[in-house]
């Protein structure tokens, strides 16, 4: 997968995209990045990207014009022409981010991303140029680049060969309906504290009945309404209904 990034600061980059997972992906060619600094399109000797707002009101406004030039000719297109794939608008006004939304961009071999800034970016961009737009909560960042960086995570831990275990993202909260089981690891036993017992067994049939009722059992706790559109068999639901049954406890 390739993912090209239309920003005014590249620089803020640099950190997660060279360590970890994504960073181990970009080795394995896996996926690849190019950030584009949206300032050398711009035209005019100053390369002016912002202008107040037309109307009037407070903050800076992103022109038009840069964010066309860069995107088109990154992408090859003359103007007119549909981007040969999808360009994103990272913004507040965006489809909510969820892992279905990570899973349908990372199908795609080449995706574009746009970073807002400042407050806001010319409408004609929107209208003529971007073929989706998310946000990654309902909450207001100083611009697009953070949440940018949240879906290349997103996206690459979803591409073949970029996790040490082929089947992680499928277990991953989020990916079948459900928030994750806990996990343990070495000592069995830390001041006192206990690994469950079964995890302990060897018996993998247990352990994976344990897991999958620990990950319902969360998922009823902390978010319920996840289970509304969750793939439950019946031995999942009858587990749920014998929760319905047991005292609130406070965590």
């Amino acid at each position: 997968m390739h993912i090209d990034i239309f920003t005014l600061f590249p620089d803020m980059f640099a950190g997660p995209f060279d360590d970890s997972i994504i960073k181990r992906a970009r080795e394995a060619d896996i996926v690849s990045i190019a950030l584009h600094n949206v300032r050398e399109w711009a035209p005019g000797k100053h390369r002016q990207c912002d202008d107040t707002p037309y109307g009037g009101g407070g903050g800076m406004v992103i022109k038009p014009e840069p964010v066309f030039y860069a995107v088109e000719d990154v992408l090859d297109m003359q103007p007119g022409d549909p981007p040969p794939c999808p360009v994103v608008l990272l913004t507040p006004q965006g489809r909510l981010l969820t892992q279905e939304i990570a899973k349908e961009l990372s199908q795609h071999e080449r995706i574009a991303l746009i970073c807002g800034r400042y407050e806001g970016i010319d409408e004609r961009v929107r209208e003529h140029l971007v073929t989706d737009q998310v946000s990654i909560g309902d909450y207001v960042l100083s611009g697009g680049e953070l949440a940018a960086m949240v879906l290349v995570d997103a996206l690459t831990r979803l591409q073949p060969g970029a996790l040490g275990d082929p089947g992680a993202p499928l277990q991953d909260s989020h990916s079948a309906g459900l928030l994750e089981h806990p996990h343990y690891t070495r000592p069995a036993e830390f001041r006192g504290w206990m690994v469950p017992d079964v995890l302990l067994s060897g018996h993998h049939a247990n352990q994976a009945r344990w897991r999958r009722e620990s990950a319902l059992r969360r998922t009823h706790e902390r978010r319920p309404d996840l289970l509304q559109r969750a793939d439950l068999s019946e031995a999942d639901r009858a587990f749920l209904a014998t929760l319905a049954d047991e005292p609130e406890t406070e965590e």
